[in-house]
């Protein structure tokens, strides 16, 4: 494997003039430069990236701490962010949370000890004292899908607030009017502003969120069918269940069906955060889906900016509705939002 001596010797030039063009340095001259890029590409040469961190005090590499790997928004955000991170010449480094909040700032800790150049967390609670003290101490950090409120960080995020009251809207032409919820940790920003938002949406037709329609989960499949089942042993069972995430409506799906009953004649089903599973489950479920590719993109942009001293900005971006079978619509109404949503994916 070549060395740094030997492009020198190769272009001509001392080691001192090969270690500034590589790092882009304005003080070689054109001619100089040409050369050693030449023999660079002639002799195969590749910097020593540990080496040149320890020069630069940089090692264009990211952090990224997500919720629930197994959870198919947060696979796809992960996916999303090391694209445009690669695409940007930085490479990621992952953990998984599991929701737990010491799991997460194990993660946090080990990735800033590493030296990473900036961090994208999604945080699993509001009050890790980690956190907040790297972000005081003026680490380049960016919230993703989630964030701290109070906490001077940019925060790129999905809107469901209007996604919700369409869903509503939905339900109530459709005729249901007892609607329950399941919903996310209250610790979580996200958690929080589902049922927010799910309540402000059922109070603009007048109906209520009595106590007993509202379960307490935790992103969780088990979650979901827990509640569920205490929904279905209610006097008066809600007509419609909403999840307020992808893994919470399959644990509720499987809770219907280990009862015997079906979806939607016996209780309908919708869902925050839309998975490609959706359209084939048995009916297609209902659900708001979040621009996760876009989020991740921005997220990793908006770190970018910081770590490179241009001014990061938070990012909001809308979710929508997407009408499938899960709620008894008509097969009408599903394959018009469907054939909607197809032409939104198409370039």
């Amino acid at each position: 494997m070549a060395s740094i001596k030997d492009v020198a010797a190769e272009a001509g030039v001392s080691v001192a003039t090969v270690s500034r063009v590589l790092n882009e340095h304005p003080s070689v001259s054109a001619e100089a430069r040409g050369r050693v890029l030449a023999a660079v590409e002639a002799l195969g040469y590749r910097p020593n990236a540990v080496a040149r961190s320890l020069r630069t005090d940089q090692t264009r590499t990211l952090g990224l701490v997500i919720s629930d790997v197994l959870n198919p928004y947060f696979t796809e955000l992960a996916r999303s962010v090391e694209e445009e991170a690669r695409a940007l010449g930085y490479s990621v480094i992952i953990g998984n949370a599991d929701e737990r909040p010491d799991l997460q700032d194990h993660h946090v800790r080990t990735l800033l000890d590493r030296r990473i150049d900036g961090l994208l967390v999604s945080p699993t609670d509001g009050g890790s004292p980690l956190m907040l003290d790297a972000a005081r101490a003026g680490t380049p950090m960016v919230f993703v899908d989630r964030w701290i409120p109070g906490v001077d960080v940019p925060v790129v995020r999905a809107d469901g607030r209007g996604a919700v009251r369409d869903l509503v809207a939905h339900l109530y032409g459709l005729g249901h009017r007892r609607l329950a919820i399941i919903a996310g940790p209250a610790a979580t920003t996200t958690g929080s502003e589902r049922v927010a938002a799910f309540r402000e949406a059922l109070a603009e037709y007048g109906l209520p969120l009595p106590g007993e329609y509202i379960g307490q989960g935790d992103f969780q499949a088990e979650s979901g069918r827990r509640v569920t089942e205490g929904f279905l042993d209610l006097p008066e069972p809600p007509e419609v269940v909403f999840a307020a995430d992808n893994l919470m409506a399959l644990g509720a799906l499987d809770a219907v069906r280990a009862r015997g009953l079906r979806v939607p004649q016996d209780i309908g089903l919708a869902a925050f955060d839309d998975i490609p599973w959706f359209v084939h489950t048995d009916p297609p479920v209902t659900a708001i889906a979040q621009p996760t590719g876009e989020l991740g993109r921005a997220a990793v942009r908006a770190l970018v900016d910081r770590i490179e001293g241009r001014a990061p900005r938070s990012v909001t971006l809308p979710a929508r509705l997407v009408v499938r079978r899960s709620c008894g619509e008509t097969p009408e109404a599903s394959e018009a939002s469907e054939a909607s949503e197809k032409n939104r994916s198409t370039p």
